[in-house]
């Protein structure tokens, strides 16, 4: 990373800062664009309302779209604006956003940045004379938010949208990371007191998704006993630390209004029984298809208020068009969802891929769509549409570092021991007790198991 210098016009509406930092990284660059990472640490006076502007230095870098912010460019001129969630920055507080760009040539990195009219060298104090010079090794660094410790629930408390971004109980946006069950109807067995000990404590996931098939011999089969199993799966999930997301896993047929009943009671009931809960998350249609957005709307406004009526604070996830693929696999977009948007609040919308098989064009419609809703991506796979196949190791890597940088959360299909390419665990691994050596894990596993694993640092200020 890199301290910048900063120069900008003052905000009427915001508070005056007497020191600032800039981190301005380039976390990928391809021929014709690249993108940025900026992250702005308030060192001064508490500000209420901000605006960070800088110049980008060559006449054909262009900013094509951005997050965590609202941007806008004139001529060679960026300003960035905080959005309503993140507009306030306390003494040491930081605002993290990003955008993708466009060049024509080289690509140098911005000299000159400013927030609220103040110079910031990376230090408190006066303003650097000279905004162009960036400080020197011997200036203090900006503070850092204390290390987190504790589990994901532990630390991060009540999930909420705001704007574009999950955030936690102190409303800094974070990314949950973690892994899906396959059917609980076929794979009940690989879900045990030793299986979540491995995903907690040595995968380190933060998140546990529980794919509760409503057809396929799921739910429609015996409502009781597959809600009672979610429900213990939660519990087992809360024990543990971690996040539960609550699957409604309705694949075949593709319109989830064809489940709308058996949605209503399903949601009435889990809400009901997990209201008081802090790690529940709904998603409530997972690959709607064949269908349009606008059934898929429909549904979604009336089996939100089921929830909402039990359960007011939780995140719910909304399925999209063409196997929640924002309409792409419809030859469609996310501009649909834009134009009409479900009404209602907190909420986020699913995006789902396959490695092998979805590659640039749905990770520039991902791009694209992450400055405008907020995404969770339930589900992915390393391998192709089919779960099956090999590892695509180059388009899982491109997907992950996208996922990483914009900070959107994910679960991978899946943490099961099927007999295909897109398990986590070799067949036969949930007959014993070992679900994290290198021995059970498949070559996906392993790749997953290495990224799900770092660590979190969740923002606590």
């Amino acid at each position: 990373m890199t301290a910048l210098g900063l120069v900008a016009l003052a905000s009427p509406t915001a508070s005056a800062a007497v020191g600032c930092r800039v981190d301005y990284t380039v976390t990928n660059q391809w021929q014709g664009g690249f993108q940025a990472n900026v992250k702005v640490t308030n060192l001064g006076d508490p500000v209420s309302g901000w605006a960070l502007k800088f110049t980008m230095p060559d006449a054909g870098q262009k900013v094509v779209q951005g997050w965590s912010a609202t941007w806008s460019q004139t001529g060679s001129a960026v300003t960035v604006t905080g959005a309503d969630w993140n507009r306030t920055l306390a003494t040491g507080a930081t605002a993290d956003m990003g955008f993708v760009g466009s060049t024509t040539g080289a690509n140098p990195k911005p000299s000159a940045f400013a927030l609220n009219g103040v110079t910031c060298t990376g230090a408190t104090g006066e303003p650097s004379p000279d905004p162009t010079d960036p400080p020197g090794p011997t200036d203090p660094p900006g503070p850092t938010d204390p290390p987190a410790t504790g589990t994901p629930v532990a630390v991060n408390g009540q999930l909420r949208v705001c704007g574009v971004r999950l955030c936690n109980q102190y409303d800094r946006p974070i990314q949950l990371r973690g892994m899906s069950t396959h059917g609980i109807q076929w794979f009940d067995q690989c879900y045990n007191g030793a299986s979540l000990d491995a995903l907690a404590k040595d995968w380190k996931s933060d998140l546990f998704r529980v794919a509760m098939y409503v057809q396929e011999n799921g739910y429609e089969t015996d409502p009781a006993r597959f809600t009672s199993r979610v429900n213990s799966l939660v519990d087992m999930a809360e024990a543990r630390g971690m996040y539960a997301m609550i699957d409604f896993h309705t694949l075949t047929p593709g319109d989830p209004n064809y489940n709308l009943s058996r949605a209503k009671t399903f949601f009435a009931s889990v809400a009901a029984r997990n209201a008081d809960k802090k790690n529940v998350i709904y998603e409530i249609a997972n690959e709607p298809n064949g269908v349009s957005w606008a059934a898929i709307k429909t549904y979604a406004e009336q089996v939100i208020p089921v929830i909402r009526a039990a359960d007011p604070d939780a995140v719910i996830i909304v399925g999209t068009r063409g196997w929640s693929s924002l309409g792409v696999s419809d030859g469609s977009s996310e501009s649909e969802i834009i134009a009409n948007p479900v009404n209602a609040t907190n909420i986020m919308y699913a995006f789902h891929f396959y490695a092998a098989s979805h590659k640039d064009n749905y990770r520039a419609t991902l791009s694209r769509a992450a400055s405008k809703l907020p995404l969770f991506v339930t589900e992915f796979g390393t391998v192709s549409a089919t779960g099956g196949g090999a590892m695509d190791r180059a388009s899982s890597t491109a997907w992950l570092d996208l996922l990483d940088q914009l900070g959107i959360g994910y679960a991978n299909w899946t943490f099961s021991d099927a007999n295909e390419g897109s398990a986590a665990l070799k067949p036969g691994t949930c007959r014993g007790s070992d679900y994290s050596s290198s021995g059970v894990l498949t070559e996906s596993g392993a790749f997953i198991k290495s990224r799900v694993s770092t660590p979190d640092s969740f923002p606590t200020s």
